[in-house]
C-alpha cells in the first residue's frame, strides 16, 4: 500500500523526449567504466552535500555527482537557515560532526533566536545567510576532503545485482561502480516549473531536470508520487521605498549554530516588513483564471504550511492584509528576497499586484516567483537508516522522500551518509529515537506515516520537545560524533569541557545558599517576592525572572566554572540554567520517554503474517503488512492501526 499520490503517466523515459532525442538507456550506446568508489551521492543539495561529507569523512571512497558544481547546497528559494524547529535540526547535525552549522554561520548576515517569550524548549535559532558565501563555504569545505571525489554529470541509471546495489550510469555513457548509492536529487526529478500558463522543464530556475532517473528507481519497487512547491519573486532593492517599511533588526548579541564557529564574518545586515493590501489583493484576484494552481494545470500536492500568495487570498478571503519580510541575499549584490509572496501568477499579475503596494509601487525584479512539480518517493518504502526496502546498498534523503527545507535535507542527507558508510564498514546501524532527537522524529514520521503532502518539521511533532532542546543538542548527539569519527579533536575536548562546566555549576548552585538581606532588592526589582531568612540558591533560580547572571552578582561563585571556559561561557551559563529552570518538567518527560522506550524494545518486524491476524482491525492489518514496523512501538504510530490493535499484538508477542 502506497501513502502518496501514484504517477498515472508512463514513467519510461522514452515518454520525456521529443522525437529526436537520443534516448541515454539505449543498449545501442555504449557505457565507459569511468572508475570505482565505495558510495555514490547523486544530486549536490543540502542532504547531497552532507551525505557525501560523511560518508567521505568515515574513511569511504566517495564520489558526488552533480548537475554543475558552482551551485553546490544552493539555496534555492530563501536563503536563510534555521526557525521554528528547523533551527533545532541545525544544531542537531552540527553535533552530529555535520557540517550545514558552521557553513552557516560562516555565510549569516543576520541571525535572530526565534520563541524567546515562549520557553527554551520552543527557542528556535534562524540565520539570513549571504547566497554566494554559503555555496563558496560548501565548495571549499568538501574539496579539503582526502576521501571525497566529484563528477558534473547526471545520473539516469542505478545499476544491481543481487539484490544490491552495484553501481550507476550517467547521461554522458559513464558507469560508475560502488557498493552503496545515495540520491539526493531535491526537485530535479522531472521538474516542471510553471509561471502562469506557460511551463518549462527544469529542476529550478535556469537549470535542467533530471528526466531519466525517476524510471529507473520506480523499475526497483519504489512508489513515485508528484509533489509541488514555490518560490517568491527577487528585487532590485535599488526601486523600493523604504521609508515605507518597518526594520527587523538582528539580535543584539548573536548566539551561532555551531558548537565550533568562530566570531561572525560578516556584517549584520537588516530586513524589512510591510504587508500587503486590498488592491494588491484584487489584482490578485483577477490573475487566478491564470493560476496554476487554480486552472487545472498542478494537480499534485502542495506545501500546506508555506502557501503562494494567491493561496492565502483565497483561503483567507476576510483578510485585508499579509505579512511581507524583504530580505537581503547577500552583502554584495542588490538583489533580495520577498518573503510571503511566493507566487506562479503570470509576471504582470505579480508585477502589478506588488506595485499597489506602497514600499514597491516602483518595484523591478530580478526574476519573477514560480511553482514548481517534481517527483518523490513513498518514504513508507525505507527503513529507519533511510536504506530502501527494495535494494540493498540504495538510500534516500531529502525533498526526495517527501519533506521541504534544507534543513530536514541535510538531517536526513547526514543520516544517509553515516548509515551508508556503517553498513560498508559492517556496523550496526544508527538509528535515532524520537527522544533523542527532532531528526528521530522527522525519519520515524517518513517511514512509518509516509507523506500526503510536502513535510515540513514542527516542535508540535515531538511527544518530548523539552528534552530536544536548542540548547543541549551536543549533550544528546556528540557521542555519537565521537563513535562515528566524525567528531574532531577540537570539537570532543569543547564538548567535554562543556559538560564538567555545566556538571559542576548545577552541583553548585543546588549547594549555595542566599541570605534574604542580599536577594531581596533584586528580587524586587524583578516584581517577586522577598526571602524571609535564607533560601537556596536553585529555589531562587526557578523563579520568572531570576538568572544565573543575575544571581552571580549576589552569590560569589555561581558562574566560577563557567569563567574557567570563556571560549564557551554563554553556552554553560545557558545549559546549567535552563535544566535546573525546567528540571522537574525534563525529569517527568524523560519518565515519558522511558515508558515508550519499553515498547521500542518489542521487535514484531516479520514476525507476523498479519493478512492472518484475526484479532487486528481489517485496516490495521492491511498498514502493518504495508509497512512491516520494526517494534511495537513503530506500530503504534501508523495511522489506522489502534490501541486494540497494539493490545492484540502485545499479547501475540507474548509480552
Amino acid at each position: 500500500m502506497s501513502f502518496c499520490q501514484p504517477i498515472k503517466e508512463d514513467l519510461s523515459p522514452r515518454s520525456t523526449q521529443t522525437p529526436t532525442a537520443a534516448n541515454p538507456l539505449s543498449p545501442t550506446l555504449p557505457f565507459y567504466e569511468l572508475a570505482t568508489y565505495d558510495v555514490i551521492v547523486v544530486g549536490g543539495g543540502h542532504a547531497g552535500c552532507e551525505a557525501a561529507a560523511a560518508a567521505a569523512r568515515m574513511g569511504q571512497e566517495t564520489c558526488l555527482v552533480t548537475f554543475d558544481l558552482d551551485k553546490l547546497a544552493q539555496m534555492s528559494c530563501n536563503p536563510a537557515m534555521g526557525g521554528i524547529a528547523k533551527g533545532q535540526i541545525v544544531r542537531e547535525v552540527d553535533a552530529l560532526g555535520g557540517m550545514s552549522g558552521e557553513v552557516a554561520d560562516a555565510a549569516t548576515i543576520q541571525f535572530r533566536m526565534l520563541n524567546r517569550s515562549k520557553g527554551p524548549a520552543m527557542w528556535s535559532p534562524r540565520a539570513q545567510c549571504d547566497r554566494a558565501k554559503f555555496i563558496r563555504e560548501w565548495r571549499e569545505r568538501l574539496e579539503s576532503l582526502p576521501h571525497l571525489h566529484f563528477l558534473q554529470d547526471e545520473v539516469v541509471e542505478v545499476l544491481h545485482e543481487d539484490g544490491r546495489v552495484c553501481g550507476v550510469r550517467t547521461v554522458w555513457g559513464m558507469t560508475l561502480r560502488c557498493r552503496a548509492v545515495i540520491i539526493t536529487a531535491g526537485t530535479f526529478l522531472r521538474g516542471l516549473m510553471h509561471i502562469g500558463r506557460r511551463t518549462l522543464s527544469g529542476g529550478r530556475s535556469a537549470e535542467p531536470a533530471a528526466m531519466f532517473l525517476t524510471a529507473s528507481l520506480t523499475a526497483l519497487g519504489l512508489k513515485a508520487g508528484r509533489m509541488k512547491t514555490g518560490t517568491p519573486v527577487r528585487i532590485d532593492r535599488r526601486s523600493v521605498h523604504f521609508e515605507e517599511m518597518e526594520v527587523e533588526e538582528g539580535d543584539a548579541s548573536p548566539a551561532r549554530f555551531s558548537f565550533l564557529s568562530p566570531a561572525r564574518r560578516l556584517p549584520q545586515l537588516p530586513c524589512w516588513t510591510c504587508y500587503t493590501n486590498e488592491e494588491a489583493h484584487a489584482v490578485l484576484r483577477q490573475g487566478l483564471p491564470d493560476s496554476p494552481l487554480y486552472n487545472g494545470q498542478i494537480q499534485s500536492i502542495g506545501p500546506r504550511y508555506c502557501p503562494s500568495v494567491e493561496t492565502k487570498i483565497v483561503t483567507f478571503p476576510d483578510r485585508d492584509r499579509h505579512p511581507l519580510f524583504l530580505e537581503p541575499e547577500g552583502t554584495d549584490t542588490r538583489e533580495m528576497y520577498l518573503n510571503g509572496f511566493s507566487s506562479s501568477l503570470p509576471v504582470q499579475t505579480q508585477l502589478e499586484a506588488l506595485r499597489k503596494i506602497p514600499a514597491f509601487r516602483d518595484v523591478e525584479i530580478y526574476r519573477p516567483g514560480y511553482a514548481i512539480e517534481y517527483d518523490f518517493f513513498d518514504p513508507t518504502c525505507l527503513h529507519h537508516t533511510l536504506e530502501s526496502k527494495c535494494l540493498g546498498g540504495l538510500y534516500l534523503a531529502g525533498q526526495v522522500n517527501g519533506t521541504t527545507g534544507y534543513e530536514e535535507a541535510a538531517g536526513q542527507g547526514l543520516v544517509a551518509g553515516i548509515n551508508a558508510a556503517l553498513s560498508l564498514r559492517g556496523e550496526s546501524p544508527f538509528v535515532l529515537r524520537r527522544d533523542e532527537a527532532y531528526l528521530g522524529v522527522l525519519i520515524d514520521d517518513l517511514v512509518t506515516k509516509g507523506v500526503d503532502e510536502p513535510y515540513r518539521m514542527f516542535t508540535s511533532r515531538a511527544e518530548f520537545r523539552i528534552l530536544l532542546r536548542q540548547d543541549n543538542a551536543d549533550a544528546r548527539l556528540t557521542p555519537y560524533a565521537v563513535k562515528f569519527g566524525l567528531a574532531t579533536e577540537e570539537r570532543r575536548s569543547r564538548f567535554e569541557r562543556k559538560l564538567a562546566a555545566v556538571a559542576d555549576t548545577i552541583s553548585y548552585i543546588r549547594k549555595a545558599s542566599v541570605r534574604g538581606d542580599d536577594v531581596n532588592a533584586y528580587l524586587q526589582a524583578l516584581g517577586s517576592s522577598p526571602v524571609v531568612g535564607s533560601s537556596k540558591a536553585v529555589e531562587l533560580l526557578r523563579r520568572p525572572g531570576v538568572t544565573l547572571m543575575g544571581l552571580s552578582q549576589i552569590v560569589p561563585g555561581v558562574l566560577q566554572f563557567a569563567d574557567k571556559q570563556q571560549d564557551i561561557k554563554s553556552e554553560v551559563i545557558e545549559s546549567a540554567e535552563v535544566f535546573l529552570k525546567y528540571e522537574g518538567y525534563i525529569a517527568r518527560e524523560r519518565a515519558e520517554a522511558e515508558k515508550m522506550a519499553r515498547l521500542e524494545g518489542i521487535i514484531i518486524q516479520d514476525r507476523f503474517d498479519y493478512a492472518t491476524l484475526n484479532g487486528i482491525s481489517t485496516e490495521g492489518r492491511q498498514k502493518l503488512e504495508a509497512i512491516n514496523p520494526r517494534t511495537l512501538a513503530q506500530a503504534s504510530r501508523i495511522p489506522g492501526v489502534s490501541p486494540s490493535d497494539i493490545s492484540a499484538l502485545l499479547v501475540l508477542s507474548g509480552r
